[in-house]
C-alpha cells in the first residue's frame, strides 16, 4: 500500500513537470485556457459567493458571543477580517472549488480515458498533456486567486450585516476594526496560498482522470477519490504553508 502511494506521488509530481515542459515548449493555449477559466471561474462564482457570505456570517456571530463574556464586542471586524483573509477565505473557497471543479474536471478526462479518446490522441500525435492538462491548470493559477478575493470582500460585507443590524456596531467601527488589523502582508499570504490551491485542485484532478480504470464504474470511483485527495492536500498544504508563510513573514 504504501509503495503505490509512493509510485502516484512520484507520477504526479512527474505531470507537474511534464506540465512546466509544456508550458515551455508550447506556451499556452489561448482558447482553450480562456473556456477553462470561464468554466472554473464564472460558473463556479455563485457557490463561492454564497459560501462566503454566510462564512461572513456565522464568523461575526460566533466571535461576537464569545468576546461579548469580556465586553470586546467591537473587536468583531478584527477576527472576521483576518480569519478570512489569511485562512477562511482561501481554504473554503478551494474546498468548494474540489467538489465542483476538482470533480468535473476529472469525470471528464476519465471518460475520455476509459473510451479511449485519450489514446486515439496520442495515436493522432497530439499530447494529452497539452490539450487537456495544461489549459486546466493554468485556468485555475489565474482564476482562484481572484475567486479568493471576492470570497474575502463578500465575506467581510456578510459579517457587517451582522454587526451593524444584530450586534449594534457602527459600520464605521466594524471597517475600521478591519484596516487596523488586516496588512498587506495577510492578504499576500491568502493569496500566496490560494495559487498553490488552484494548482492542486487542476492538477490532481487532471492526474486521478489520465488515471482512470474500470470502464464507466472506474470513471465514479476517480471521481470520488479526485475530490477526497484534492480536500485532504488542501489541508495539509495550508498547515505547512501557514508554517512557511510565519517563518519567512
Amino acid at each position: 500500500m504504501i509503495k503505490g502511494y509512493l509510485q502516484d506521488l512520484g507520477a504526479y509530481w512527474l505531470l507537474l513537470v511534464d506540465c512546466v515542459k509544456d508550458v515551455a515548449r508550447h506556451g499556452i493555449n489561448i482558447r482553450e485556457t480562456s473556456r477553462q477559466i470561464v468554466k472554473i471561474g464564472t460558473m463556479s462564482l455563485p457557490v463561492v459567493l454564497l459560501t462566503a457570505v454566510f462564512t461572513g456570517m456565522v464568523l461575526a456571530l460566533q466571535t461576537a458571543h464569545g468576546l461579548q463574556r469580556f465586553g470586546a464586542k467591537n473587536y468583531v471586524g478584527n477576527i472576521v477580517g483576518l480569519s478570512l483573509v489569511r485562512e477562511l477565505g482561501p481554504v473554503l473557497t478551494a474546498l468548494m472549488l474540489a467538489g465542483r471543479v476538482g470533480a468535473g474536471i476529472a469525470a471528464e478526462i476519465a471518460s475520455m480515458v476509459v473510451t479511449e479518446q485519450v489514446d486515439a490522441m496520442r495515436a493522432l500525435g497530439a499530447s494529452p498533456m497539452t490539450k487537456l492538462v495544461t489549459p486546466r491548470v493554468v485556468a485555475a493559477i489565474l482564476v482562484v486567486p481572484l475567486l479568493v478575493m471576492i470570497a474575502n470582500i463578500v465575506g467581510i460585507y456578510g459579517g457587517a450585516l451582522i454587526a451593524i443590524y444584530q450586534l449594534d456596531i457602527t459600520a464605521f467601527q466594524y471597517y475600521q476594526s478591519i484596516l487596523n488589523m488586516v496588512h498587506y502582508r495577510d492578504v499576500f499570504d491568502g493569496l500566496a496560498k490560494s495559487f498553490v490551491f488552484g494548482i492542486l485542485v487542476a492538477s490532481i484532478a487532471c492526474f486521478k482522470g489520465l488515471h482512470a480504470r474500470g470502464g464507466t464504474e472506474g470513471v465514479g470511483a476517480t471521481t470520488t477519490a479526485s475530490v477526497v485527495t484534492i480536500s485532504i492536500a488542501i489541508l495539509v498544504s495550508d498547515f505547512f504553508l501557514t508554517q512557511f508563510l510565519i517563518r519567512v513573514g
